[in-house]
């Protein structure tokens, strides 16, 4: 008989931040696959089988853990953030599409949790409030020439950008490469935030004006959003400024013409 698998999201890293659902599959699984420091995050049972792996094993994961689902057993996968952002809810339902047909008489279930960007979006104020997307800087899996192309759209058509993976040791200069494509379709002072740690003690959350944004400001664990065109920047005495894209577009508005900035 066919057993149970669940995908969990941890949410960014604080226990706060993490759902009452994900710790009840997490509680219920027999077997705990997943990247080593997120399964950390739980404080495993000690009747827990605990498959610890490293973060780029991702597929091989998916499919140790679907084939002791197919044995009968509970398993949990676990993600940081959400699953199905950039995570292993896409490479769990891939090696089901490319797998033998009993991985598709397993019980799936993806259990949601509070992704990256939205973290760091609360701690600032609403600078997703509008139309935004979601790309990750990484070209691991596809040419970085398709990243470039999208980060042209976002900008040219008004939404803001969540950069995910924005910078590593074998790519120093990604991030810094899609900085100088914003400049040239976003107003100099549009702001870039750039967080870390978004909801746990060492929190770090900076927002600095396009013109300003450089690569040395992140590292891997890094969320960064780069706003619209139409993202605002309120200063409030005595507390931290907010950062806020508004909910309108006015159809006379259309897209700003900008210059780009040297």
């Amino acid at each position: 008989m066919s057993g149970r698998i669940a995908v969990i999201g941890l949410g960014p890293g604080s226990d706060a931040m993490m759902t009452r659902q994900a710790h009840e599959e997490a509680a219920r699984a027999s077997h705990l696959f997943g990247y080593f420091p997120y399964i950390e995050r739980l404080s495993p049972r000690p009747d827990q089988i605990v498959h610890g792996s490293d973060n780029r094993q991702e597929l091989e994961r998916a499919r140790a853990a679907l084939d002791l689902a197919v044995d009968g057993d509970t398993v949990a996968i676990v993600s940081g953030g959400d699953p199905g952002v950039f995570a292993m809810a896409a490479a769990v339902c891939e090696a089901i599409e490319n797998g033998p047909d009993a991985y598709r008489k397993v019980e799936l279930v993806v259990i949601p949790g509070v992704t990256a960007m939205l973290a760091v979006a609360a701690a600032v104020g609403a600078p997703l409030g509008h139309d935004f997307c979601a790309i990750n800087l990484s070209d691991n899996l596809k040419p970085f020439s398709i990243i470039e192309k999208r980060i042209v759209a976002c900008t040219q058509t008004g939404m803001a950008m969540a950069l995910y993976n924005p910078i590593s040791r074998s790519r120093p200069w990604q991030l810094d490469a899609a900085f100088d494509i914003a400049r040239l379709h976003l107003p100099k002072d549009t702001p870039v935030i750039f967080g870390r740690a978004a909801g746990r003690p060492d929190q770090r959350i900076e927002t600095v004006a396009l013109s300003k944004a450089n690569g040395e400001k992140a590292d891997m664990a890094t969320c960064v959003i780069i706003g619209s065109a139409m993202t605002k920047v309120v200063e409030r005495h005595g507390r931290e400024p907010l950062v806020y894209t508004p909910r309108y577009w006015p159809e006379e508005t259309g897209l700003p013409n900008v210059d780009a900035a040297p």
